[in-house]
């Protein structure tokens, strides 16, 4: 009869000590990672454009675009040109009638063309707004600059003229440029605006040079 001898099996331990030391390395990668993560350097701030600037220079985007530079001389040589434009005869007047440069043949528009602004051109009431002129003194004006009729609700007595100089040295008229009706384009003295009490007032161009 035979002895079988019982063998009695003794758990491994080296699985648990592996898994002890995997575990612990994954964690030891974890922290190192989310440290690394931790570590990295905020994004750099994005400048920000200041509102108040930008809306500081629209005014001035704004003027430009409605009215180019042009010198007081360029104004005066433009004005001149109408007086023989149409076969060397004045330019006709009419407030719904345009010449073939594209402006209205009204004393605005004849102002707008010797001002190389956009045709047909403003009317006699835009002339007077920021976009176009600014408000001066009679005795300030110099060739070139303007002065405007605009406070009746009908164009019939609105008027603008181009001054073009004093014509005494007590300032109680002065020579002008102007698209008159029933006459056309002419120069004419004029004492519009000098007693202060006739609804003319005197504006200078914003785009206009020296």
């Amino acid at each position: 009869m035979s002895t079988s001898t019982s063998t009695t099996t003794t758990p491994s331990t080296a699985r648990p000590t592996a898994k002890r030391w995997g575990m612990a390395a994954l964690t030891a990668f974890l922290c190192v990672g989310s440290t690394a993560l931790t570590a990295l350097p905020a994004p750099a701030a994005q400048p920000v454009a200041s509102p108040v600037a930008a809306h500081a220079a629209a005014p001035h985007r704004t003027a430009a675009a409605a009215a180019p530079a042009i010198s007081r001389a360029q104004v005066l040589e433009r004005a001149k040109t109408w007086l023989t434009a149409n076969n060397s005869r004045p330019v006709p007047y009419g407030q719904n009638l345009y010449w073939k440069d594209g402006y209205r043949q009204d004393c605005s528009g004849y102002v707008s063309m010797a001002l190389r602004l956009r045709a047909p051109g403003p009317n006699t009431v835009t002339l007077k707004k920021s976009a176009y002129t600014r408000p001066i003194a009679m005795k300030d004006l110099a060739p070139g600059d303007l002065v405007i009729k605009a406070n009746s609700d009908s164009p019939d007595f609105r008027h603008v003229v181009i001054f073009d100089g004093w014509a005494d040295a007590a300032h109680t008229a002065y020579k002008s440029y102007e698209q008159a009706g029933n006459v056309g384009t002419r120069w004419k003295q004029h004492s519009y605006g000098v007693n202060g009490r006739d609804g003319y007032h005197a504006y200078r161009p914003v785009n206009i040079t020296g």
